[in-house]
């Protein structure tokens, strides 16, 4: 079984950390990116299983990053996970999001919706 990867798309150093740590307690490679020019040169690589993408980034601004992941087919079965303290950005990516998450998130709360959206895309590789 290979390792799944989470690319995790936040620019608060805290709560990247937060979702970087919570997500390997269930054996999940993460990576993190801290600002939307940054996110898309990552998303020039190789797909990773689960994105964590907030809204409000520096340079180029979630709702363009999610478009961006959208609109390539390399994507098809990356879970996105959409966190922002933005209603209307909320509903905004609600439509291109697996799933969209208002802040706060509690850790509890990203470990389970992450667990099962993965077990829905990648039933063969589920989390430990």
């Amino acid at each position: 079984m290979s390792k799944l990867l989470a690319l995790i798309i936040e620019d608060d150093a805290d709560l990247s950390e937060i979702y970087s740590r919570t997500l390997q307690a269930d054996a999940v490679e993460t990576e993190i990116v801290r600002d939307g020019t940054a996110a898309l040169d990552r998303l020039k690589g190789a797909p990773p299983d689960v994105i964590v993408l907030d809204l409000h980034l520096p340079q180029v601004g979630g709702i363009s990053v999610l478009n961006h992941i959208r609109d390539d087919k390399r994507f098809a079965k990356t879970v996105v996970i959409v966190t922002t303290a933005d209603v209307r950005l909320a509903d905004e990516a609600r439509d291109r999001a697996d799933l969209v998450l208002i802040k706060p998130v509690s850790v509890q709360q990203l470990r389970e919706l992450t667990r099962r959206m993965l077990q829905r895309w990648h039933p063969s590789d589920p989390p430990a």
